[in-house]
């Protein structure tokens, strides 16, 4: 036994990735819808499609800066990963998150259904907010009908931590751990990356990513089937990038003035032989991660 509580039926605590996946999408994600609805619909079609696969980072890149919604994407993907009970402390009532009402819950580890504190388990995880400095520490909400205090944490009111619950006599009480150190998949973090597709491939060859760019121009995946999983088994993380509704990624690339094979290591068709004109993104990252998962599967589990 490693120690940690087994879930409710309601639960499902699968375990982390052995290697990060980090999906990129660009900012003009949303420029072919015009209503804020709309925009925050597809934009949970992404967040919920990275949940679904274990996504580790939402990449939101510039692809043509100074246009787009960055902004608006990074808020209503941040909003959606949040766990429930703590988004009254860190969102207060802000106009883009207006129709978040539409969006689909994850129901990842981190959003648990339990509120009580009679409920917590020695062992088990919470994200939790500091809500106030307190002599021996600070009390955090976690969820439950009354903050819990974390000995000896310094942090200021407002500050997001991830936590592990504790038992000592009879009292329950909280220790801060990284999220990093929980053994299951604890949600995805968002980041806004600047200065167009160039500058988000050279971060990740920096970063030492395999870096796979989608097109409908690419080399079929079954063909790459074989090389990708001998790639993957190298990977120190992977990075997808993904095209906008307006623009390709090999017409990205062309009007930034540089050649799209060299900055990434596959450009794979993820639904080859597709029946209609276009796919949207929101569409290609839930077949592409559909299909990637299973090769990252077969890596992660020696096939």
């Amino acid at each position: 036994m490693d120690g940690t509580p087994a879930p409710s039926r309601r639960e499902i605590l699968t375990p982390r990735r052995e290697v990060p996946l980090k999906i990129a999408i660009p900012a003009t994600l949303t420029s072919d819808v015009p209503h804020l609805r709309e925009k925050t619909t597809k934009i949970g079609l992404i967040g919920r499609a990275a949940a679904i696969f274990r996504v580790d980072e939402v990449l939101i890149y510039e692809d043509r800066p100074g246009e787009g919604e960055a902004e608006l994407i990074e808020a209503v993907l941040t909003y959606m990963e949040t766990p429930q009970y703590l988004r009254k402390h860190l969102f207060g009532l802000r106009p883009e998150l207006r129709y978040a009402g539409v969006l689909p819950p994850l129901r990842t580890p981190h959003h648990p259904l339990r509120a009580r504190a009679a409920e917590l388990r020695p062992g088990e995880f919470r994200d939790g907010v500091v809500v106030k400095a307190v002599r021996k520490g600070c009390l955090v909400d976690v969820g439950v009908e009354r903050p819990l205090l974390a000995p000896g944490l310094k942090a200021k009111p407002g500050t997001r931590m991830t936590f592990t619950i504790k038992r000592r006599g009879g009292r329950l009480l909280l220790e801060r751990v990284e999220r990093e150190d929980v053994p299951y998949y604890w949600g995805y973090r968002v980041e806004v990356v600047r200065n167009g597709l160039r500058e988000l491939l050279l971060r990740g060859r920096r970063e030492g990513a395999l870096i796979l760019c989608t097109s409908r121009l690419g080399r079929p995946i079954q063909e790459a089937s074989s090389e990708l999983e001998g790639a993957l088994k190298l990977a120190s993380e992977v990075l997808v990038v993904f095209g906008s509704p307006s623009e390709g990624l090999y017409d990205m690339a062309r009007r930034e003035g540089f050649e799209l094979e060299g900055l990434c290591d596959f450009v794979l068709n993820t639904i080859p032989e597709q029946g209609v004109a276009t796919v949207r993104t929101e569409e290609a990252v839930l077949a592409t991660l559909a299909l990637l998962n299973v090769s990252l599967l077969s890596v992660e589990h020696g096939g």
